[in-house]
This record gives structure tokens, C-alpha cells and sequence, in this order.
């Protein structure tokens, strides 16, 4: 059999980043994770198809992630097979290998369906299945501005459904200090979408609309308490004030920020963004300001830095990346430094590292270790998992819980077909060993550094 081709795809839980190696290299396909119901034309679009709709307004949303994870299985089969269809990857599994991220502290029994999908439903001849942070040391994140690849590092990760703050040591991810904020882009999202409510238009079915309102005008203060006091001076007509046109979907005519002197359209219906411009952002770094009981990004990264051993703690200070949507923000990056800059070590360095293009980056890292001599030692084969069932994964996929090998030899095998995850998690807690590196060296600054 010749070597098969080579498909990554990053699920995430708001978009999906896929591509064949050597076709899609420089730039994934992005399909919305999402089946969608328009009222306007009645129609029901999966995944892909969404970008073939023209009426936005009042859509019905079915997400296949619920806070997270994966819960409705036929939704993300409908999407996948739609990916997987000629009409974007053109992809026969049977001759694929296929390279797929899954969620952080993914259940057991969901990592067996996960399995079960790719090896008995769509019959893939291989794959490797692992979280989005564990794939950004084989990438070019910390490595555009210098060659040498860091053996501590941190990946801030903020998405749709949470914030992981998440260390890595030689390639490997630390799961005892790995932390989660409750907070994505989607609960800032709904967020704007109540604000909006109360005192404007109500927008609670416009999920579309508020989200793009959202990332066309949000951005992250530097100076909260400054900026709350220039929008209640002068409301209507201080420099933080945006007037946003709504669309217009029987005209075609898409959404947009209001320029300096352009005049409204006689039929423009006009939203009014002032302090939720940087109120909704804030919530990242401040979650107490709606009643979340946790600490902001800041005091969890400090948090996660703290649990590591003490001698290597400057490393990882030094090595913080920045992946995921809600990193687009402006004034994301200056802000989180800030608020570091004061929690961090006075003898240490702390540096930011800044991709790009932070919804790619993971895919783009995936990429480059699918390219890797050694890839095929990583994955399972169909020929495995049909023999030993899911634990031939478990035994060779890296994960947040321990494996006992003898133990889960031979579990699973003589299973069929897909059957729905449990509900029961165990009550064991991970404890892998942490390996002890060199001695942290810091300068006493902090530094950003974008890539170029």
C-alpha cells in the first residue's frame, strides 16, 4: 500500500480547522462547528454550507460541544461527513491518516467514541488524537525570533468555551498545574448580547450579528477605570463611543462600524457601542465582575507558574504563548503584560509570544509535526484498534489520566458499533512526575515579541 495522505484537522468547538498535508500547508479550510437554522429562508445549513447563507438574522444554533465537550455526536458526524465530502477535503478515509485535537481533560468514554467514529464509522487506516497545546512545541511559535526551541513553556489558551493556561515541560504537558478559566468567546458573546438587550435593541436571538458586533468592535482596556469614566462624562460623544450600522439582509447589505463622517442610510437602525466595548473583554481578566468565582487570567497564570518546581519557575515566566480567538482582542497582549509584570518574580524575565494569526496557530503546528519522520510511530492503526479496541489508544496517546498498561490490555476488544458516552468520570486525580530542568536566569523585564 502506498503511504496514505496525511489530514489535520483542529475541532474546535466554534470552528474547524482541517487540510491535507501538502495541499492546505500555509492555510486551513475554517468551517463553522455549527448546523444552523435560518428563518429567513427556511433552510438548514451544516457546517460549511453556512458560508451559502445570506438572511443571518434569528438563527437557530446547534452546537455540537456543550460546555466543552462533545454531546451531540449526530451534529458533529453530520459536519464531519460534509468535510470530508468532495466537495471540501475530498478525502477517502481508508487511505488517510488522520491528526485530530480533542478537548482538554477529555472523559475516558468520550475518547472511546472519539475512537470509535474514526476507526468503524468512517474507517481511517490511522490516527493520532491529542490536545491543541500539546501540539504547539513542534510548531514556530516560540521559535521565529530564535532558532532554539525552549524546553518550558506556557500556552495561554482562550476559546470558545474556556481559558487554559496550560505548562508544558520537554513536550509534555504538566496536567497537575494545567487551569481553566470559565470563560471563552462565547459566554462573551451572550454577555454582549444581554448588555446589548437591556439598553438598546434586543439582539438575544441575533447570535451572528452580536458576535461579529463583538470582534469588529471589542477591545481590551489598558486603563479600565479611565475609560469607564470617559463613557459616563460624555456618553454619546467621547472617543470610545462607536456607532455600528446593522445589517440589512434584505438589501444584502452586511454589517458595519459607522467611519467619521459618513452619513447614515435613511433605513440604517444604528447600535450604539460604549462601554461594552471594553466591559465584555474584561471579564477575561476580571470573572468576579459577573459573579464567577474565579481568579483572572493574570492571577491563573501566576497560579499555574506556582505549582511547578521552584528552580525552572523563571522558564516558564519567559516562555508564555498566546493562542486562541479571544488573544485578537486589542490591547489583550499590553494588558495581560501589565498585570504579569507585577505578579511575576522581580528576578525574572517575562515574555509574551504573539502568533500571527492565533486561530491557526495550532493547526499550522500541527502541520509541521504530521511532517515529522517519526509521525507514524505516534499514530494507531485500524489493524490496532481492531484488534485491542480503544485501550490500543489509551496505551499509546498521551493523556491528562494515567494508564495502567497491563491493566487495560485488552479492554474494548470485540466492541462494534458507536454507542453514546457515559455520564461517570473517575474520582482519581492525575499526578504525572514532573521532570526537573535547569536553573531560571531572569533580567528583571518584560518583554513582548511578535512574530513576524
Amino acid at each position: 500500500m502506498k503511504a496514505p495522505i496525511k489530514v489535520v484537522v483542529d475541532n474546535g468547538a466554534s470552528s474547524i480547522k482541517a487540510g491535507i498535508l501538502g495541499v492546505d500547508n500555509k492555510r486551513p479550510r475554517i468551517i463553522p462547528n455549527v448546523i444552523v437554522r435560518s428563518k429567513g429562508d427556511k433552510t438548514t445549513y451544516i457546517g460549511h454550507e453556512l458560508e451559502s447563507c445570506r438572511d443571518h438574522s434569528s438563527l437557530h444554533y446547534r452546537l455540537p460541544f456543550e460546555k466543552g465537550y462533545i454531546t451531540d455526536w449526530d451534529a458533529q458526524k453530520a459536519i464531519w461527513d460534509g468535510m470530508f465530502s468532495a466537495e471540501l477535503l475530498n478525502v477517502n478515509p481508508s487511505e488517510a491518516s488522520l491528526l485530530l485535537t480533542e478537548p482538554y481533560f477529555n472523559l475516558p468514554n468520550l475518547q472511546d467514541v472519539y475512537d470509535q467514529f474514526v476507526f468503524e464509522e468512517y474507517e481511517f487506516y490511522s490516527y493520532y488524537r491529542c490536545t491543541p497545546a500539546s501540539l504547539i512545541p513542534h510548531g514556530t511559535l516560540f521559535t521565529r525570533t530564535d532558532p532554539s526551541r525552549p524546553e518550558c513553556m506556557l500556552v495561554v489558551d482562550s476559546g470558545f468555551s474556556f481559558t487554559h493556561i496550560v505548562p508544558i515541560m520537554n513536550g509534555e504537558i504538566v496536567w497537575q498545574a494545567v487551569k481553566r478559566i470559565d470563560v471563552g468567546g462565547k459566554l462573551l458573546t451572550n454577555q454582549l448580547k444581554e448588555l446589548v438587550s437591556y439598553r438598546q435593541w434586543n439582539m438575544m436571538d441575533e447570535t451572528y450579528i452580536m458576535n461579529q458586533v463583538k470582534e469588529s468592535s471589542c477591545y481590551v482596556s489598558t486603563n479600565f477605570r479611565q475609560d469607564m469614566e470617559v463613557c459616563q462624562t460624555e456618553p454619546k460623544s467621547n472617543g470610545i463611543v462607536q456607532e455600528y450600522i446593522l445589517p440589512d439582509f434584505s438589501l444584502n447589505r452586511p454589517g458595519r462600524i459607522r467611519q467619521p463622517g459618513e452619513p447614515p442610510g435613511e433605513s440604517s437602525q444604528i447600535l450604539y457601542m460604549n462601554n461594552e466595548r471594553f466591559t465584555v473583554p474584561e471579564i477575561i481578566f476580571r470573572p468576579d465582575d459577573i459573579g464567577l468565582d474565579q481568579s483572572g487570567i493574570a492571577a491563573t497564570i501566576a497560579s499555574s507558574i506556582a505549582q511547578l518546581p521552584e528552580e525552572i519557575q523563571g522558564l516558564f515566566w519567559a516562555n508564555i504563548g498566546l493562542i486562541g480567538g479571544n488573544t485578537k482582542f486589542p490591547g489583550f497582549r499590553e494588558r495581560l503584560m501589565s498585570e504579569l509584570r507585577t505578579l511575576g518574580p522581580v528576578d525574572c524575565e517575562v515574555v509574551l509570544y504573539l502568533s500571527t494569526d492565533p486561530i491557526t496557530e495550532v493547526y499550522q503546528s500541527a502541520v509541521a509535526l504530521a511532517k515529522r519522520p517519526d509521525f507514524a510511530e505516534r499514530v494507531v492503526t485500524r489493524a490496532d484498534y481492531l484488534e485491542m479496541g480503544s485501550s490500543a489508544c489509551h496505551r499509546k496517546f498521551s493523556d491528562w489520566k494515567p494508564v495502567d498498561k497491563d491493566a487495560t490490555k485488552g479492554r474494548d476488544m470485540g466492541k462494534t458499533k458507536t454507542g453514546r458516552a457515559r455520564d461517570e468520570v473517575e474520582d482519581d486525580e492525575p499526578s504525572p512526575s514532573v521532570r526537573r530542568g535547569g536553573r531560571a536566569k531572569g533580567r528583571g523585564r518584560a518583554t513582548v515579541r511578535r512574530q513576524g
